[in-house]
């Protein structure tokens, strides 16, 4: 069987050195050779993750304390420790992996173990169309695992796992792929408390990788046994939000006010022929629809069911998001339509090229038309909220303006801040006010999402001030790493590195490095936002700077900082379903990885 190791016996058995990737893989993503010892890895992280509890998903730090206990246990070097993280998140979910039946989960294998020179099939966008030609070993697993009814992808990367997931396709995932590649995917999966198993490649690579058959066999084989599922997961909330901005909810939640439109008109060449009048709201709708994480939406509906009762996370948690009621679906709606209202706006003062991988609002219909279109969707959320004038008592609705008005001036302060700083001559910038600046461009959106939800399921008088701190440092962690993740290329969204740098935006690494520098490396640093035409010698002389300030591990542990007062913010509220919610957000929207592997700088 090509590329699959159906005799992984092969290896010495006495030896225990680290078989290393490629120069460019992390110290800590070593493979374990042999077999026998990758088998004595797996069986350790069985006790490692019951001894984890079993009442919310594992954070990342406590599965890498988990993983380097038990590489202690066994003697083994760190060099092991991404495989024994996922040997012990494997562990943690084999239970509820088994509670699910087969045609519920989903197996994703890797296109890179089949014989490129002799594959036929072709791609699509979920991936390899494999014609089960039996000139690798994917054709095999793939029959398998479709026999037993499994739904099978052969692609890489987690879009259209994503894509699958929310529209409530599978509700576990079951991987084959190389250590980086799950360390960006089943991350994201289980911290969302999706069930996630793996089996990492033997080596990375996009080319003439391999795999223990005999481990991904036993993947594929974890028994159906129905049984109670022991872990709580936000996975039907978050496919709620999801389904909000579907045709049939929105047109329910939000009916177009003109006639003679689709959603997808915007999106192609037939709005020149619509009716004129029609345009605006055509454009509105579709950006509304275009992509995004809806972490906000989210937000609203989890917060709103914390405080009713907390059932939308438990066994039958996709019948209780069926039964919420759609004033509160249409309030989640409404937070992101403000939330997309900001960035057309956004987009229009920064002058960004593309959002959501495709070209930007205004670079595509003109400036003007951008700025109208962010209006509307500003009216739009208004317009949801009052909608609801009905179904919920004056008060209520007066309470969700005001707590949305007020997010919205905060954030036009923030931003109105970073804009004059960024036209202004003197570009000295103290760390605290660009903290306070990030706390009035994305603390307040988080804020009316988490108040709006505790708004709809009563009086918020106990609980708005912890919420308003929490969300304070949630919005500053969020933004530091924001500015982290900028100094790695992001080739989804089609955007270059330290592009807050070249654009002369204010960050808190600027302010960091302006407060260590001495006068010359100032000069030097500020230098770099007019080396007009030579981006790639600014980034690498902004890096150096950065660097001799210690800028980046300074910021880093502004994140640990701030993440850890919301916790704290958090531990302050009465409700423990709003407690665990709380955890969950801090955890899910920052992301707490190990500095380097943030940045790809410039050596």
């Amino acid at each position: 069987m090509a590329n699959v190791h159906s005799h992984p016996q092969h290896a010495t058995a006495h030896s225990q050195e680290p078989v290393h990737a490629p120069a460019d893989t992390q110290r800590l993503k070593c493979v374990p050779e042999p077999f026998v010892l990758r088998e004595r890895i797996a069986a350790a992280a069985e006790p490692s993750a019951a001894a984890l509890g079993k009442a919310r998903p594992p954070t990342r730090r406590e599965l890498e304390v988990s993983a380097r206990n038990l590489l202690d246990e066994l003697r083994l070097p760190d060099a092991y420790l991404g495989w024994a993280m996922v040997a012990v998140a494997s562990a943690f979910w084999h239970d509820q992996v088994a509670a699910l039946p087969y045609d519920r989960r989903l197996l994703l294998l890797p296109r890179c173990l089949r014989d490129e020179r002799r594959c036929p099939a072709e791609c699509d966008e979920l991936g390899l169309l494999c014609r089960d030609c039996g000139a690798c070993g994917l054709s095999g697993l793939r029959s398998e695992a479709r026999r037993r009814g499994y739904r099978v992808l052969i692609a890489e990367g987690s879009p259209a796992v994503t894509k699958l997931v929310l529209a409530g396709k599978a509700d576990a995932v079951l991987g084959v792929a190389c250590l980086d590649s799950l360390e960006k995917m089943f991350e994201k999966l289980v911290r969302s408390g999706i069930p996630a198993m793996a089996v990492p490649l033997l080596c990375d690579g996009c080319r003439s990788t391999s795999a223990d058959e005999a481990a991904v066999r036993r993947l594929i084989e974890v028994p159906y046994r129905p049984g109670r599922r022991h872990t709580g997961s936000y996975l039907h909330l978050i496919r709620c939000a999801a389904q909000l901005f579907e045709p049939e909810p929105l047109r329910r939640l939000a009916p177009p006010m003109r006639a003679g439109h689709r959603a997808a008109d915007a999106s192609g060449q037939d709005v020149e022929q619509l009716d004129p009048i029609a345009c605006t709201e055509a454009l509105a709708y579709d950006f509304l629809v275009a992509g995004g994480k809806h972490s906000r939406p989210f937000i609203t509906l989890a917060v709103f069911d914390a405080l009713s009762g907390g059932q939308a996370t438990g066994a039958d948690g996709a019948g209780h998001t069926a039964a919420i009621p759609d004033h509160v679906k249409a309030v989640a709606l409404a937070t992101e339509a403000f939330h997309k209202a900001s960035l057309v706006h956004d987009d229009v003062e920064d002058d960004d090229a593309f959002r959501y991988g495709a070209a930007t609002l205004h670079r595509r219909f003109g400036t003007a038309t951008a700025i109208n279109v962010g209006d509307y969707l500003v009216g739009l959320g208004y317009r949801l909220v009052a909608a609801q004038r009905d179904r919920l008592p004056a008060d209520v609705v007066a309470d969700l303006v005001a707590q949305f008005a007020s997010a919205h001036t905060r954030l036009c302060e923030g931003q109105g801040a970073e804009l004059m700083w960024r036209d202004a001559r003197d570009k000295a910038l103290k760390p605290l006010d660009a903290l306070r600046i990030y706390a009035l461009k994305t603390a307040p959106a988080f804020e009316a999402a988490l108040l709006a939800g505790a708004r709809l399921a009563g009086p918020v008088d106990a609980v708005r001030e912890p919420i308003a701190r929490y969300a304070r440092h949630l919005g500053v962690a969020y933004q530091i790493v924001n500015d982290l993740i900028d100094w790695a290329p992001d080739d989804d969204n089609k955007l270059d590195q330290a592009t807050d740098l070249l654009a002369g935006r204010p960050t808190v690494l600027w302010a960091l490095a302006m407060e260590r520098l001495d006068d010359a490396g100032r000069r030097e640093l500020e230098a770099t936002v007019q080396a007009n035409g030579q981006p790639a010698i600014a980034v690498e002389r902004a890096a150096a700077l950065y660097r001799g300030a210690d800028a980046f591990g300074r910021a880093h542990a502004l994140v640990e900082k701030h993440h850890a007062r919301a916790i704290e913010a958090a531990g302050q509220l009465p409700d423990p379903p709003l407690r665990r919610l709380l955890h969950f957000l801090a955890d899910a929207i920052v992301d707490r990885r190990p500095l380097g592997s943030y940045l790809q700088l410039p050596d």
